[in-house]
């Protein structure tokens, strides 16, 4: 069991580098530490208010699992899309509806469902949570 598995049930700490030292950001070489990273995602995606440093650590393992599994799962970088397309339907959002929910700009609903424009880490939070899935399914 990994050190990330054995303290899931205590409280993150709100510095990145407190962050940093209890799991450094690294690049991702194989599936254990691809499994470990998304563990850690997800348990900064369940705390109800993230600190500056949390944000900010958040935003750099979610870069870290899409380039990760850009190069070595065989989930193509439309399926993540494709998800969230799906979700929004499920739903009845369109993509106006999307950017109300991100609290973003009315263009960047379609921006974002045409590909143009990429999900943040906060992004992903909220739709986590609007849509009760995991983090990684809107990573590609």
């Amino acid at each position: 069991m990994t050190a990330i598995n054995q303290e899931h049930n205590t409280k993150l700490p709100a510095k990145f580098e407190e962050l940093v030292g209890l799991m450094p950001p690294q690049a991702i070489m194989d599936d254990a530490q691809h499994e470990e990273t998304i563990q850690m995602i997800d348990r900064l995606m369940a705390t109800r208010k993230l600190s500056k440093g949390q944000e900010l650590y958040l935003e750099t393992l979610v870069q870290l699992v899409g380039a990760y599994e850009a190069t070595h799962h065989s989930v193509e970088a439309g399926d993540a899309l494709d998800a969230l397309k799906l979700l929004l339907s499920d739903h009845g959002i369109n993509a106006s509806g999307l950017a109300k929910l991100l609290g973003v700009h009315a263009s960047m609903g379609s921006k974002i469902l045409k590909g143009e424009r990429s999900l943040t880490a906060g992004h992903i939070k909220l739709l986590s949570a609007k849509f009760k899935v995991r983090a990684e399914t809107f990573l590609a």
